[in-house]
């Protein structure tokens, strides 16, 4: 494929790396104090950027304490003739972080980056520079995209181990040189404790890095600001932050495990019963810990639309805010469904007026494998597909109106990637093997997890007709890292033919499956 070279990245992440040692171990491991009271501020956690476009982009930094951020962008790593952005004052109301929305950057060119954080009190006081560099969508098509997706980082009890090298998958990732990451959810497991040591079955031990908010389940809003600064104390994770942006949707870990709203908790872990309390608060600390364009807005949606020159328009779902009660998923009339009403009818209208050659639909969970939810005992379903391969039923009544709808609009392009099932693989989905017929062809490509542990393969229901092409997972549950099955997807686009390529890769990038698809067309 046609694309872009990355310049100067390895000098840009030293002075990255440099930036953000102040962030020790011992720290890492609560024994220092949260914050110093003298100095200047430091930006310990390094920096990220989000869902950047042709023109924007938006910028996050955390602070160790109240601190003025700054941003100043350059052409050039040696930050000669920058344009300055004046950003938020950083409190402890944010829990010390703040995102700056760049605007009017040049389509399809290297911006080179450092974050400045100055004492409120006297500017000229300001800590060592953070820098990252990103790459703005091109507006031209023949530059071509290359970008991955996976999701599922440190769950069930799997943890930043230094013994392992911490998350190493992102070194894999990094090395391919993408043009963003997409997160396809449950970015940390705030239902998911961490302890000091795990015994595994060949009798070695696998160590993780501890800290006070990851010794229990999260309640509080600090208890979830924590888990997620968790995951930043692994170099890995921050270096691959500093290369590359990110696009974060959320799934049930990012509050507690196949939560929806109105639900009341059984688990004798938490205080906090009310899972919309609890969602309340993990939607806060979300907020604060990523880059995300619409997190701001009154209504604080995840979903959104990310644009990326004329060969890619990505839809971000949300699967958590607005779906009805786990159920046995049986019903023959669903309104509500798994998306909601408002959030379909956004889908549609996006999907038809998208004018790119490329539409992936990022879905947090898969559409026909089926994910059973049985944490009060009851047979219910946490997904869309409850293993009735007949016609539809339940939350499927939704995503059939979206299939044919897609259909009927003459939508070409479409594509479905999704993670949450801790294995990879790729389905195929054709009318001729479904019982609901009303539909293109499609593909939906599974990724995960990133670290985290692997599980077999779902089953999957006949309903719009699904064919596993291929699928690698482990016969045992809750695999560890150190046994493999960590998985991410990359999609190249090809700038002059418009071709899709998905490689499914091994944790070290090894390709596991590869698959082409043609543009212009409705189905696949």
């Amino acid at each position: 494929m046609s694309h872009r070279p990355f310049p100067g990245r390895r000098s840009v992440l030293r002075g990255s790396l440099a930036a953000s040692a102040a962030l020790t171990l011992p720290t890492a491991l609560g024994s220092a104090p949260a914050f110093a009271l003298s100095g200047r501020p430091e930006a310990g956690w390094g920096v990220q950027t989000g869902d950047v476009t042709c023109d924007s982009g938006l910028v996050w930094v955390r602070s160790d304490r109240p601190a003025r951020m700054i941003v100043e962008t350059s052409a050039t790593e040696s930050f000669r003739n920058v344009r300055r952005w004046h950003g938020p004052l950083l409190g402890a109301d944010t829990d010390f972080t703040g995102t700056t929305r760049l605007r009017g950057l040049p389509s399809g060119e290297q911006i080179h980056y450092r974050v400045l954080l100055a004492d409120p009190d006297d500017p000229r006081r300001t800590g060592e520079p953070v820098t990252g560099t990103f790459r703005t969508a091109s507006a031209r098509r023949r530059d071509g995209i290359r970008f991955l997706w996976s999701g599922d980082l440190a769950g069930q009890g799997w943890g930043i181990n230094p013994d392992f090298g911490g998350y190493t998958i992102y070194n894999a990732m990094g090395a391919l040189d993408p043009d963003f990451f997409l997160c396809s959810g449950d970015n940390i497991y705030a239902d998911g404790p961490i302890t000091s040591s795990v015994a595994l079955p060949d009798g070695s031990t696998w160590r993780n890095i501890t800290t006070q908010e990851k010794s229990k389940v999260a309640e509080t809003l600090a208890e979830f600001r924590g888990n997620f600064r968790y995951n930043l104390l692994d170099d890995n994770l921050k270096r691959f932050n500093a290369q590359v942006p990110s696009i974060i949707q959320w799934d049930d870990h990012e509050v507690t495990n196949n939560w929806y709203p109105g639900e009341i908790l059984g688990d004798a872990r938490y205080t906090e019963k009310s899972v919309d309390v609890l969602a309340s608060r993990a939607r806060q600390a979300f907020s604060e810990y990523f880059p995300i364009s619409t997190l701001r807005r009154p209504d604080g949606r995840v979903y959104r639309t990310v644009r990326h020159g004329p060969l890619l328009d990505v839809f971000v779902l949300d699967m958590r805010t607005y779906r009805n009660a786990n159920s046995t998923d049986d019903q023959t009339t669903d309104a509500q469904g798994i998306l909601g009403a408002e959030q379909l009818k956004w889908l549609k209208g996006e999907l038809s007026r998208s004018r790119a050659v490329w539409k992936v639909i990022a879905s947090d969970m898969p559409l026909g494998l089926v994910v059973p939810d049985t944490g009060d005992g009851k047979p219910n379903i946490e997904a869309v597909a409850q293993g009735d391969p007949g016609a539809p039923l339940g939350r499927e009544l939704q995503i059939a109106e979206l299939l044919r709808f897609i259909k009927h609009r003459r939508i070409t392009g479409t594509v479905w990637l999704t993670a949450d099932v801790h294995h990879t693989s790729a389905q195929h989905y054709q009318p001729s093997r479904a019982a609901f017929t009303d539909f293109e062809r499609f593909w939906e490509f599974v990724s995960g997890p990133l670290n985290a542990g692997a599980f077999p393969a779902s089953a999957l229901d006949n309903t719009f007709g699904p064919e596993r092409v291929f699928v690698k997972a482990p016969t045992a549950s809750n695999v560890s890292p150190a046994g493999g099955y960590q998985f991410f997807g990359e999609v190249d686009i090809d700038g002059h033919s418009g071709e899709l390529t998905v490689r499914l890769r091994e944790q070290d990038g090894t390709v596991l499956f590869t698959q082409v698809l043609q543009p212009g067309r409705v189905g696949q």
